[in-house]
């Protein structure tokens, strides 16, 4: 579904201006400097002329789109820029941010149908947004102002520039952004930022390979890259090195794959083959000078067919190689944007997605706020909007990524600055429909980072999860939107009710006054049932009529359950009973069972496992560890 920007209809104004024969001219982002500024015009006298008035021959494309189409202007916006040129090397991906590209190009044959209007369509918070602009673009002394092309009557780069610009509130929005945003902007996808500085990339060989077949997997799966040398302080901002890269500036990775080196048939019998990167300056020039630059001696140690199938040039024009250790060695930072493959018809991976949508909003009543901020905020902290998500798999591969709207669009009236935002994921009952009142198992979380969104990429292993969105400070309101990725449907829903309500049968039938949490640790000593003696344990927990049932644990005696279930009591006087049994295809079968009798507070103890007849042979049937917490459901877990 795409959605009209400020409900501006692209064919419905474009059918208009032909019908009047007159060009469009935007009155949502008019030709004054307050499209351009926040407050006051730095760069002179701005004068904004029509395509037609820069050039006798405009087209949209000149031979085609290409990451050397792009070339950053008076704005920095490099960000913006190396996205763009990463988005140019995608062509399913540039054709949807630039929609029926071909009828929106200048036309010989029908001069006519020219109305000046174009329609751009961005990603935003969970939607495509279709963007109307005019074709008047900024100019001092007749040259574009911001981003143009290498050819003088190529226009795609500055309009997609200002539908951006229109979006964000003016061109001096783009002053100074995240890549990682502009990439999701292009793709709907996930971006994930990686500290190259962390984790001991440059120390450790196996860790870089890892990384490399991330970055490659990525890549040729269609995602967009991005990378930088972090500056540390003003003075550093696009200072360019000895070895000719620029710090704090924000580069295209245009390609990734592994280089054959040797000449002739032998160099196809041979293994060796270097893991390479290539990257691009989005300002057209100032490259690497380093291994592998564009004219260094290393090329010779690779065949001439081989350099034309990658595209090896000698052109300073800001593109060029390096090996991935050297990339490593100089970049301090890596933006990988996935794009999340939901298509059960495809041949790659396929995610489960869910996305919640929801609001910070503060509240006077505790039970009602959802404003409570970070973990830090102690008796706040759980009052947040909360959500569980299943983990079905031994182990799955989990994306989160929560995102906030951007703020950017208010700058002018100052609410530019985006909040600090972040999530913890916290293991709990397998059953677990209400909301928490206590902390649980804390098993990862993001940072909290003023950034427009926050991503983590963790393995979890099978269970029930809930995860607390929250902005840094309490009391700071803003709507969000969370994305969970699974390999199996995750069934996430928001937790909203703090316990089990109140009915028109609890009179008769009695409403829980107790809530117990069961929390089976672990067993040992189990009889062995397979022909190894060993078993498949699982365990299942019973309490008034209701069940919790763990995962298989394969070929053990002595597994570790850390198995949760959570129980809202109508008779605190029944006892709880634990049963192990051992999966089997044809039939499972029991191993054993305790019964603990019904206590206030906490139980923790290990316990002997009791078989059908209650005997107590010496080789039946082993131990289990529990821990078990009691309380009234007004003090509810």
């Amino acid at each position: 579904m795409v959605v009209p920007y400020e409900g501006q209809s692209f064919s419905a104004l474009k059918r208009r201006c032909q019908q009047n024969g007159g060009l469009f001219e935007d009155p949502l982002f008019p030709t004054a400097d307050e499209s351009l500024f926040y407050q006051r015009n730095q760069i002179g006298r701005v004068t904004w002329k029509r395509p037609k008035e820069l050039s006798s021959d405009p087209h949209l494309f000149v031979d085609g789109i290409s990451a050397h189409d792009l070339h950053q202007g008076q704005l920095g916006n490099c960000w913006f820029v190396a996205a763009c040129s990463s988005l140019a090397s995608r062509e399913a991906l540039w054709q949807k941010v630039i929609p029926d590209w071909k009828d929106q190009e200048w036309s010989k044959d029908k001069p006519e149908s020219y109305a000046g209007i174009f329609h751009f369509r961005f990603w935003r918070f969970g939607e495509w947004v279709d963007v109307v602009i005019d074709d008047r673009l900024p100019t001092v002394n007749g040259e574009l102002v911001y981003c143009h092309s290498n050819d003088s009557n190529e226009f795609w780069s500055a309009l997609v520039e200002k539908a951006y610009a229109k979006m964000c509130g003016c061109y001096e929005a783009l002053d100074g952004g995240n890549t990682a945003d502009a990439l999701v902007d292009f793709t709907g996808g996930v971006s994930e930022p990686m500290d190259l500085m962390e984790n001991g990339y440059k120390e450790d060989e196996e860790k870089r390979n890892e990384l490399f077949e991330r970055v490659l997997k990525v890549h040729n799966r269609g995602g967009l890259i991005s990378c930088s040398i972090r500056a540390t302080t003003a003075a550093d901002m696009e200072a360019r090195l000895d070895c000719g890269l620029v710090k704090g500036h924000a580069y295209a990775v245009t390609e990734v794959r592994r280089v054959r080196l040797g000449h002739g048939l032998l160099a196809f019998f041979k293994s060796d083959k270097l893991t390479m990167i290539r990257m691009r300056n989005p300002w057209g020039q100032r490259e690497w000078n380093g291994p592998w630059s564009d004219s260094s001696e290393e090329w010779q140690k690779v065949s001439k067919s081989e350099r034309e199938r990658i595209g090896v040039t000698v052109q300073d024009d800001g593109e060029f190689w390096m090996t991935f250790d050297d990339f490593i060695a100089n970049y301090t930072d890596l933006i990988l944007c996935r794009l999340i493959n939901t298509s059960y018809l495809s041949f790659h991976k396929t995610w489960e997605e869910a996305v919640m949508t929801a609001s910070w909003r503060r509240h006077d009543d505790p039970l009602l706020n959802r404003a409570g901020g970070c973990t830090n905020n102690k008796t706040t902290f759980l009052q947040n909007p909360q959500y569980f998500f299943d983990v079905r798999k031994p182990e799955d591969e989990v994306l989160i990524c929560l995102q906030q709207k951007d703020r950017r669009t208010g700058r002018r009236e100052g609410r530019g600055e985006n909040l600090a935002i972040g999530f913890d994921i916290h293991r709990v009952e397998l059953n677990r429909t209400y909301r928490m009142h206590v902390t649980q198992e804390k098993v990862g979380g993001s940072m909290y980072i003023n950034s427009r969104s926050v991503f983590l990429r963790i393995d979890l292993p099978m269970g029930r999860y809930v995860i607390i969105p929250t902005t840094f400070d309490p009391g700071l309101e803003g709507d969000f939107l969370l994305r969970i990725f699974t390999d199996v449907p995750s069934d996430c829903k928001e937790l909203t009710l703090h316990e089990p309500p109140q009915t028109c049968w609890s009179g008769l039938c009695g409403h829980p006054s107790m809530v117990t949490q069961v929390h089976i640790l672990q067993a040992d000593g189990l009889a062995g049932q397979d022909s190894d003696g060993v078993s498949d344990p699982y365990v299942i927990i019973r309490c008034e009529g209701e069940k919790v049932r763990s995962g298989v644990h394969k070929n053990t005696r002595s597994p570790v359950f850390d198995t949760k279930g959570l129980f809202y009591r109508k008779k605190e006087n029944r006892p709880i009973d634990i049963e192990i049994y051992n999966h089997n295809v044809v039939m499972d079968s029991f191993l054993g069972k305790v019964t603990v009798p019904a206590e206030q507070g906490t139980i923790h103890k290990t316990l002997h496992l009791k078989n059908k007849g209650d005997r107590h042979d010496n080789d039946l049937p082993g131990t289990i560890t529990v821990a078990i917490v009691t309380s009234s459901i007004m003090t509810s877990i």
